[in-house]
Protein backbone atom coordinates (compact mmCIF):
# COMPACT_ATOMS: atom_id res chain seq x y z
CA UNK A 1 0.00 0.00 0.00
CA UNK A 2 1.46 3.21 -0.83
CA UNK A 3 2.58 5.75 2.72
CA UNK A 4 1.19 9.17 2.32
CA UNK A 5 3.32 12.19 3.53
CA UNK A 6 2.35 15.76 5.27
CA UNK A 7 4.61 18.05 6.62
CA UNK A 8 3.99 21.19 8.38
CA UNK A 9 5.81 24.10 10.28
CA UNK A 10 4.06 24.51 14.14
CA UNK A 11 5.21 26.91 16.59
CA UNK A 12 4.89 27.58 20.19
CA UNK A 13 5.31 30.30 22.35
CA UNK A 14 8.03 29.43 25.32
CA UNK A 15 7.62 30.48 28.77
CA UNK A 16 9.53 33.81 28.68
CA UNK A 17 13.15 34.05 26.76
CA UNK A 18 15.17 31.11 26.20
CA UNK A 19 18.41 32.91 25.79
CA UNK A 20 21.63 31.46 24.97
CA UNK A 21 25.02 32.63 24.12
CA UNK A 22 24.21 32.60 20.28
CA UNK A 23 20.95 34.88 21.18
CA UNK A 24 17.79 34.60 22.34
CA UNK A 25 14.08 33.30 21.48
CA UNK A 26 10.70 33.48 22.76
CA UNK A 27 9.03 30.71 20.31
CA UNK A 28 9.88 27.09 19.56
CA UNK A 29 9.51 26.78 15.56
CA UNK A 30 9.44 22.68 14.55
CA UNK A 31 8.90 20.74 11.44
CA UNK A 32 6.13 17.89 11.89
CA UNK A 33 6.24 15.04 9.20
CA UNK A 34 3.40 12.32 9.59
CA UNK A 35 3.34 9.51 7.38
CA UNK A 36 0.77 7.08 6.83
CA UNK A 37 -0.34 3.71 5.82
CA UNK A 38 -3.21 1.60 6.26
CA UNK A 39 -4.98 3.66 8.80
CA UNK A 40 -1.92 3.96 10.92
CA UNK A 41 0.27 7.57 11.32
CA UNK A 42 3.61 7.63 12.25
CA UNK A 43 4.79 10.87 13.74
CA UNK A 44 8.14 12.82 14.14
CA UNK A 45 9.40 16.24 15.18
CA UNK A 46 12.29 18.74 13.91
CA UNK A 47 13.76 21.66 15.20
CA UNK A 48 15.96 23.50 12.13
CA UNK A 49 18.71 25.08 13.43
CA UNK A 50 20.69 28.21 11.66
CA UNK A 51 24.13 26.93 13.41
CA UNK A 52 23.79 24.17 11.12
CA UNK A 53 22.83 26.00 8.13
CA UNK A 54 18.95 24.78 8.24
CA UNK A 55 16.01 26.95 7.71
CA UNK A 56 12.38 25.78 8.23
CA UNK A 57 12.05 26.07 4.48
CA UNK A 58 15.48 24.39 3.85
CA UNK A 59 13.88 21.38 5.86
CA UNK A 60 10.84 20.98 4.53
CA UNK A 61 11.92 21.51 1.09
CA UNK A 62 14.33 18.44 2.28
CA UNK A 63 11.61 16.22 3.18
CA UNK A 64 9.58 16.51 0.26
CA UNK A 65 12.30 15.51 -1.85
CA UNK A 66 11.69 12.15 -0.36
CA UNK A 67 8.03 11.88 -1.33
CA UNK A 68 8.11 9.52 -3.92
CA UNK A 69 10.64 6.63 -1.78
CA UNK A 70 8.55 7.32 1.08
CA UNK A 71 5.57 6.66 -0.60
CA UNK A 72 6.92 3.29 -2.10
CA UNK A 73 7.93 2.84 1.54
CA UNK A 74 11.99 3.47 2.11
CA UNK A 75 13.26 1.63 5.38
CA UNK A 76 15.58 3.50 7.89
CA UNK A 77 18.78 1.91 7.23
CA UNK A 78 18.11 2.80 3.62
CA UNK A 79 17.11 6.31 4.37
CA UNK A 80 20.48 6.70 6.38
CA UNK A 81 22.15 6.27 3.37
CA UNK A 82 19.75 8.70 1.01
CA UNK A 83 19.28 11.60 3.82
CA UNK A 84 22.45 13.76 5.20
CA UNK A 85 21.88 13.68 8.66
CA UNK A 86 20.64 16.48 10.09
CA UNK A 87 16.77 17.64 11.41
CA UNK A 88 15.10 16.69 7.93
CA UNK A 89 16.11 12.92 8.22
CA UNK A 90 15.26 13.09 12.10
CA UNK A 91 11.34 13.74 11.46
CA UNK A 92 11.53 11.27 9.06
CA UNK A 93 13.32 8.65 10.54
CA UNK A 94 11.02 9.28 13.91
CA UNK A 95 7.94 9.00 11.75
CA UNK A 96 9.47 6.08 10.42
CA UNK A 97 9.76 4.56 14.07
CA UNK A 98 6.59 5.74 15.33
CA UNK A 99 4.41 4.35 12.28
CA UNK A 100 6.37 0.76 12.72
CA UNK A 101 5.26 0.40 15.82
CA UNK A 102 1.38 1.27 15.21
CA UNK A 103 1.43 -0.90 12.41
CA UNK A 104 2.64 -3.92 14.35
CA UNK A 105 1.34 -3.31 17.67
CA UNK A 106 4.75 -3.33 19.38
CA UNK A 107 6.32 -0.73 20.82
CA UNK A 108 9.63 1.18 20.17
CA UNK A 109 10.71 0.15 23.89
CA UNK A 110 10.47 -3.41 23.08
CA UNK A 111 13.27 -2.87 20.21
CA UNK A 112 15.76 -0.56 21.62
CA UNK A 113 15.65 -0.57 25.31
CA UNK A 114 17.29 -3.28 27.01
CA UNK A 115 14.93 -3.47 29.70
CA UNK A 116 11.48 -1.42 30.51
CA UNK A 117 12.32 2.04 30.07
CA UNK A 118 11.86 3.75 33.54
CA UNK A 119 11.21 7.58 34.27
CA UNK A 120 14.87 9.64 33.85
CA UNK A 121 16.27 12.83 35.87
CA UNK A 122 16.62 15.63 33.29
CA UNK A 123 18.49 18.78 33.71
CA UNK A 124 16.68 22.09 34.05
CA UNK A 125 17.91 24.87 32.38
CA UNK A 126 18.95 28.31 33.82
CA UNK A 127 19.21 30.63 31.09
CA UNK A 128 21.69 33.18 30.21
CA UNK A 129 21.33 36.53 31.93
CA UNK A 130 23.13 38.08 34.66
CA UNK A 131 24.07 36.44 37.82
CA UNK A 132 21.15 37.87 40.13
CA UNK A 133 19.06 36.55 37.34
CA UNK A 134 20.49 33.08 36.89
CA UNK A 135 20.48 32.65 40.68
CA UNK A 136 17.19 33.99 40.70
CA UNK A 137 16.02 31.05 38.00
CA UNK A 138 18.28 28.32 40.21
CA UNK A 139 16.24 29.21 43.07
CA UNK A 140 12.95 28.81 41.34
CA UNK A 141 14.01 25.52 39.19
CA UNK A 142 16.21 24.19 42.88
CA UNK A 143 15.86 20.70 40.97
CA UNK A 144 18.31 17.88 41.68
CA UNK A 145 20.07 18.63 37.92
CA UNK A 146 20.32 22.10 36.67
CA UNK A 147 22.06 22.90 33.27
CA UNK A 148 24.12 26.33 33.38
CA UNK A 149 23.81 28.23 29.71
CA UNK A 150 27.07 30.72 29.65
CA UNK A 151 29.45 31.96 27.04
CA UNK A 152 29.41 35.60 27.84
CA UNK A 153 31.88 37.93 29.95
CA UNK A 154 32.23 37.09 33.44
CA UNK A 155 30.74 33.67 33.29
CA UNK A 156 32.60 32.56 36.71
CA UNK A 157 30.50 35.07 38.51
CA UNK A 158 27.91 33.53 36.56
CA UNK A 159 28.72 29.84 37.95
CA UNK A 160 29.29 31.16 41.47
CA UNK A 161 25.87 32.71 41.87
CA UNK A 162 24.56 29.77 40.64
CA UNK A 163 26.44 27.42 42.91
CA UNK A 164 25.40 30.22 45.88
CA UNK A 165 21.57 29.66 44.55
CA UNK A 166 21.63 25.99 44.44
CA UNK A 167 23.57 24.25 46.69
CA UNK A 168 22.24 20.53 46.30
CA UNK A 169 21.61 20.61 42.76
CA UNK A 170 24.58 19.05 40.64
CA UNK A 171 25.64 21.17 37.75
CA UNK A 172 26.24 21.11 34.11
CA UNK A 173 27.67 24.20 32.40
CA UNK A 174 26.60 24.75 28.54
CA UNK A 175 29.24 27.54 27.14
CA UNK A 176 27.55 27.18 23.41
CA UNK A 177 31.18 27.39 21.91
CA UNK A 178 31.06 30.90 23.73
CA UNK A 179 34.91 30.59 25.41
CA UNK A 180 38.03 31.58 23.92
CA UNK A 181 41.78 29.92 24.87
CA UNK A 182 42.58 33.25 26.46
CA UNK A 183 39.62 32.15 29.29
CA UNK A 184 39.44 28.91 28.88
CA UNK A 185 41.46 27.81 31.92
CA UNK A 186 40.46 30.39 33.65
CA UNK A 187 36.58 29.49 33.51
CA UNK A 188 37.30 25.93 33.88
CA UNK A 189 39.05 26.45 37.48
CA UNK A 190 35.56 28.32 38.24
CA UNK A 191 34.09 25.40 37.36
CA UNK A 192 35.88 23.17 39.39
CA UNK A 193 36.02 25.07 42.61
CA UNK A 194 32.04 24.73 42.28
CA UNK A 195 31.99 21.24 41.42
CA UNK A 196 30.71 21.06 38.14
CA UNK A 197 29.85 17.84 36.45
CA UNK A 198 30.40 18.63 32.70
CA UNK A 199 31.07 21.41 30.65
CA UNK A 200 29.54 21.15 27.13
CA UNK A 201 31.24 23.02 24.21
CA UNK A 202 33.10 25.64 25.39
CA UNK A 203 35.45 26.15 22.10
CA UNK A 204 34.20 26.98 18.88
CA UNK A 205 33.89 23.68 16.89
CA UNK A 206 36.93 23.32 14.56
CA UNK A 207 38.77 25.55 17.51
CA UNK A 208 39.04 23.26 20.22
CA UNK A 209 42.55 21.71 19.09
CA UNK A 210 43.83 22.48 22.35
CA UNK A 211 41.57 20.63 24.57
CA UNK A 212 44.10 17.91 23.64
CA UNK A 213 46.80 20.06 25.27
CA UNK A 214 45.56 21.18 28.50
CA UNK A 215 44.20 19.74 31.85
CA UNK A 216 40.60 18.92 32.69
CA UNK A 217 39.53 19.65 35.87
CA UNK A 218 35.89 19.04 34.73
CA UNK A 219 34.67 16.71 32.46
CA UNK A 220 34.36 18.27 28.57
CA UNK A 221 31.42 17.22 26.47
CA UNK A 222 31.44 17.73 22.73
CA UNK A 223 28.04 19.30 21.46
CA UNK A 224 28.46 21.57 18.44
CA UNK A 225 31.70 19.41 17.51
CA UNK A 226 30.61 15.93 17.62
CA UNK A 227 26.94 15.22 14.83
CA UNK A 228 27.15 11.39 13.88
CA UNK A 229 29.12 8.10 14.86
CA UNK A 230 31.81 9.74 11.86
CA UNK A 231 32.49 12.22 13.91
CA UNK A 232 34.19 10.60 16.94
CA UNK A 233 37.84 9.39 15.57
CA UNK A 234 38.37 13.39 15.38
CA UNK A 235 36.76 14.10 18.74
CA UNK A 236 37.60 11.42 20.84
CA UNK A 237 41.33 12.48 22.36
CA UNK A 238 39.87 15.72 22.73
CA UNK A 239 36.48 15.57 24.81
CA UNK A 240 35.19 13.07 28.03
CA UNK A 241 31.60 13.39 26.38
CA UNK A 242 29.61 13.19 23.68
CA UNK A 243 25.98 15.09 23.81
CA UNK A 244 23.93 13.06 21.40
CA UNK A 245 20.71 15.11 19.93
CA UNK A 246 18.64 13.23 17.25
CA UNK A 247 18.47 16.69 15.22
CA UNK A 248 22.17 16.43 14.93
CA UNK A 249 22.29 12.67 14.01
CA UNK A 250 19.39 12.74 11.80
CA UNK A 251 17.19 10.18 14.21
CA UNK A 252 17.18 7.68 16.62
CA UNK A 253 18.38 5.30 14.03
CA UNK A 254 21.63 7.32 13.69
CA UNK A 255 21.21 8.44 17.49
CA UNK A 256 21.63 4.70 18.62
CA UNK A 257 24.97 4.08 16.45
CA UNK A 258 26.68 7.16 17.84
CA UNK A 259 25.74 6.03 21.34
CA UNK A 260 26.87 2.14 21.38
CA UNK A 261 29.92 3.49 19.39
CA UNK A 262 30.73 6.06 21.89
CA UNK A 263 30.17 3.68 25.00
CA UNK A 264 32.75 1.46 23.16
CA UNK A 265 35.53 4.15 23.22
CA UNK A 266 35.08 5.19 26.82
CA UNK A 267 33.05 8.53 26.34
CA UNK A 268 30.29 9.28 28.70
CA UNK A 269 27.27 9.88 27.24
CA UNK A 270 24.53 12.88 27.69
CA UNK A 271 21.03 12.13 25.36
CA UNK A 272 20.38 16.39 24.76
CA UNK A 273 17.49 18.17 23.13
CA UNK A 274 16.63 21.34 20.88
CA UNK A 275 13.81 23.61 22.38
CA UNK A 276 10.69 21.29 21.05
CA UNK A 277 7.60 19.78 22.47
CA UNK A 278 7.16 16.24 23.57
CA UNK A 279 7.38 14.69 20.73
CA UNK A 280 10.32 15.53 19.66
CA UNK A 281 11.50 14.12 23.16
CA UNK A 282 9.66 10.84 23.14
CA UNK A 283 12.29 8.47 21.14
CA UNK A 284 15.26 10.51 23.52
CA UNK A 285 13.66 9.42 26.33
CA UNK A 286 14.24 5.95 25.02
CA UNK A 287 17.37 6.88 23.97
CA UNK A 288 18.87 8.20 26.97
CA UNK A 289 17.75 5.50 29.18
CA UNK A 290 21.29 4.50 31.15
CA UNK A 291 22.61 7.73 29.78
CA UNK A 292 25.04 9.41 32.17
CA UNK A 293 23.47 12.86 31.91
CA UNK A 294 19.86 13.72 30.52
CA UNK A 295 18.90 16.85 29.31
CA UNK A 296 15.30 16.80 28.21
CA UNK A 297 13.43 19.61 29.14
CA UNK A 298 12.16 21.06 26.21
CA UNK A 299 8.65 21.03 26.59
CA UNK A 300 8.85 23.02 30.29
CA UNK A 301 10.06 25.86 28.40
CA UNK A 302 7.20 25.89 26.64
CA UNK A 303 3.96 28.12 27.61
CA UNK A 304 2.03 25.10 26.21
CA UNK A 305 2.85 21.76 24.32
CA UNK A 306 1.35 18.70 22.54
CA UNK A 307 -1.65 17.37 23.77
CA UNK A 308 -1.26 14.15 24.85
CA UNK A 309 2.34 14.89 25.84
CA UNK A 310 5.13 13.35 27.98
CA UNK A 311 4.64 13.19 31.82
CA UNK A 312 6.95 15.58 33.69
CA UNK A 313 7.20 15.41 37.09
CA UNK A 314 9.50 15.84 40.11
CA UNK A 315 12.58 16.63 37.74
CA UNK A 316 11.71 13.09 36.35
CA UNK A 317 10.71 12.69 32.62
CA UNK A 318 8.60 9.43 32.30
CA UNK A 319 8.62 7.41 28.69
CA UNK A 320 6.19 8.23 26.21
CA UNK A 321 2.45 6.18 26.39
CA UNK A 322 1.87 4.93 23.01
CA UNK A 323 -0.92 7.56 21.87
CA UNK A 324 2.17 9.69 21.73
CA UNK A 325 4.75 8.44 20.29
CA UNK A 326 6.31 4.89 19.60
Amino acid sequence: MTRTLTVKIESFPIAGVFRIARGAKTEATVVTCMIGEAGAIGRGECVPYARYGESMESVVAQIETMRGEIAEGIDRQALMERMPAGAARNAVDCALWDLEAKRTSRRVEDLVCAAPPAPLVTAQTVSLGTPEEMAAQARDSAGPLLKIKVGAENDAARLAAVAAAAPDSRLIVDANEGWNETNLEENLRAAAQIDVALIEQPLPAGKDAILGEIPHPVPICADESLHTADDLPRIKDLYDAVNIKLDKTGGLTGAILLRDRARELGLSVMVGCMVGTSLAMAPAVLLAQGADFVDLDGPLLLKRDRIPGLVYADSRVFPPEPEMWG
